[in-house]
């Protein structure tokens, strides 16, 4: 295979240095080499006016990049008309005697602006350079018509194992193949995820599960068209696949349990993103669904990411699982000299000022507990709907509008008082002595 190729590459190689030693090619490479200074010229002059007024586009941000990315080559764009004039006037005048090699130039500028141009469809960098140097090849050996000889070039740098072969040709269609396949599923997998999270018919749980079965389906689907596309046999490959499934089966056993526990989260539906959760010492709101852990974000805007299985195995608390009411008690204490009755009424009244309280639907209630030691004990139970927005800070809101309402009804909260009984009687001695 590597004789192949050296060899190929050596006769290629005279090749091209004969045919470029040749005088008129040199006239024609000297044309070409001087009509690209020009071009540089006029884009560097229009880009920035075509620039700045295609900025002013608005809620088109996929055809935005494909403008500006064509702005920015206008220096091609201006080549292929040098070319392309240059190639007419020396069709006219008959010199250069032959002006293939301007005519080879301007296709090939042009294929390559077009092909620059349309690849920034792609979001990722990465495969928009993948796609344009590798559809630019393409599009160059076809016109220059070397196409068939380096297909089988390629084709013959290979080796057989069995009945199936292996070459550079095939690695780089499958290459080609896969991962436009990947890339439509990839595509078609996020527009209908984000039809089916719009569709305010169903559930939010039921919209994660259908847009994670959706991706995963097509991601499959591309996957078996792109092998079955290049005549691979996917029967013998099962035997394969079942040991390697044992195999990984026991390395991604946590994997697996969490992808599993996701799907039965969906299912139950027993949380959903939005929903305020406690699990252990996290308390926070779901913020996503994901397919090996769920987002939980806390009040102090950490993010946490919590495996599924801990959703199943342990115990959670979900504040907003069946109704959004949440119920809340403060326990605080006033003198003895207070009328319990009246401090009843201003506790509820207190409470029922604070914006976050429910008073309308279900009202707050106060009731004494308890004759304390130093304080009749009290406990005022309110009621929220957003635990979201926290439960510390709202208890915090209601013990400041108890303090306010206590102060002006001259209530007082005691503190623990001690009574000292001395059985002998106590000389109280003077400092100055």
């Amino acid at each position: 295979m590597l004789n192949q190729l050296i060899s190929a590459g050596r006769e290629y190689g005279q090749l091209a240095i004969d045919y470029f030693s040749s005088p008129l090619v040199l006239t024609q490479l000297g044309l070409i080499i001087v009509l690209y200074l020009p071009a540089l010229l006029l884009s560097r002059r229009i880009e920035p006016l075509f620039e700045q007024r295609a900025r002013g586009i608005k809620g088109m941000p996929g055809l935005l990049r494909i403008i500006v990315a064509f702005l920015r080559r206008f220096e091609w764009l201006f080549f292929v008309i040098l070319l392309a004039l240059t190639y007419l006037i020396t069709s006219v005048v008959a010199w250069p005697v032959s002006n293939y090699l301007i005519y080879i130039a301007m296709l090939l500028s042009a294929a390559w602006l077009l092909i620059a141009v349309t690849s920034h469809a792609l979001r990722s960098r990465l495969l928009r350079k993948l796609f344009a140097y590798a559809a630019w090849i393409y599009v160059a050996a076809a016109i220059l018509g070397v196409v068939d000889d380096t297909a089988q070039i390629l084709d013959n740098a290979g080796f057989s194992v069995g009945k199936f072969r292996i070459s550079i040709l095939g690695l780089l269609q499958a290459g080609f193949l896969l991962s436009v396949a990947m890339w439509l599923s990839f595509t078609v997998g996020s527009f209908l995820d984000r039809r089916i999270q719009k569709a305010e018919d169903l559930t939010p749980s039921l919209r994660v599960l259908l847009g994670k079965v959706t991706r995963i389906s097509l991601i499959v689907i591309a996957a078996l068209i792109a092998i079955s596309g290049l005549g691979i046999d996917l029967t013998a490959l099962t035997v394969l696949s079942g040991a390697v499934g044992v195999g990984i089966g026991f390395g991604l056993q946590k994997v697996v349990s969490n992808f599993i526990s996701g799907i039965i989260i969906l299912l139950d539906q027993s949380i959903k993103p939005g929903d305020t959760i406690s699990l252990g010492e996290t308390f926070g709101w779901i913020r996503e669904l994901r397919a090996r852990f769920v987002s939980v974000v806390t009040r102090d805007g950490r993010e946490f990411l919590i495996p599924n299985e801990d959703f199943i195995t342990h115990e959670v608390i979900n504040w907003s699982f069946s109704d959004k009411y949440v119920r809340l008690d403060v326990d605080f204490g006033v003198s003895y000299d207070s009328d319990p009755h009246e401090v009843v009424r201003i506790a509820i009244a207190a409470a029922g000022s604070v914006g976050r309280v429910d008073a309308a639907r279900r009202p707050p209630v106060c009731w004494l507990t308890e004759f304390g030691d130093s304080s009749l004990n009290f406990k005022l139970r309110f009621w929220i709907t957003d635990p979201q927005q926290g439960l510390t800070n709202i208890r915090g809101k209601v013990l400041l509008a108890l303090w306010d309402a206590f102060k002006e009804n001259d209530i007082a909260i005691p503190y623990p008082h001690r009574e000292l009984i001395f059985k002998s009687p106590v000389s109280v001695n003077s400092i100055n002595d």
